[in-house]
């Protein structure tokens, strides 16, 4: 029982949904409670798994999706600036000053474009792929963790439910 009583402490969209159960009584809060433990636990994960094993590399997190989106690219593991920021999903001011640290950092290289004379590629240097090796399986392992209280059905069935999900979006 105190398992169960500590589980509702820390399902804080749980929480919220009885509030406005009581608060509000019919609303169809079903929405809410998924999505707002969907986005919990990406928080959770972050926080707790993720974040600590980039900052003990002295990373940020635009900065190891930059260098993963590189190196998941594959070999030569090299994409123009705008393949990069279209990838990770922000703005071209902000890919600029990303690619500017990354670079002091050693783990990318700029380069000239032999397909377009007037723009350049951002690869991955032998410091970043090394890097890369090094934290892809230890991000796995640590996002398998994350996810170990279901079962090899439920994860399957989970990852089904949520591919359906963010189609339907």
């Amino acid at each position: 029982m105190a398992s169960i009583l500590m589980s509702r402490q820390m399902d804080r969209a749980g929480t919220a949904v009885s509030q406005w159960r009581r608060e509000m009584p019919g609303l169809p809060l079903e929405g809410m409670e998924i999505l707002g433990r969907i986005s919990e636990i990406g928080l959770r994960v972050a926080r707790d798994h993720i974040e600590p094993l980039i900052a003990a590399h002295g990373l940020q997190r635009p900065e190891l999706d930059a260098i993963l989106t590189l190196r998941r690219a594959g070999p030569p593991y090299r994409l123009t600036p705008t393949q990069l920021f279209e990838a990770m999903m922000m703005s071209s001011g902000g890919m600029t000053s990303l690619v500017d640290r990354l670079e002091r950092q050693g783990l990318v290289a700029r380069a000239p474009n032999p397909e377009d004379r007037r723009g350049t590629l951002v690869g991955l240097t032998e410091a970043g792929h090394d890097l890369t090796e090094a934290l892809v399986p230890a991000m796995v392992a640590r996002q398998t963790q994350a996810v170990a209280a279901l079962n090899p059905a439920e994860r399957a069935m989970l990852s089904q439910l949520l591919a359906k999900l963010l189609a339907g979006v």
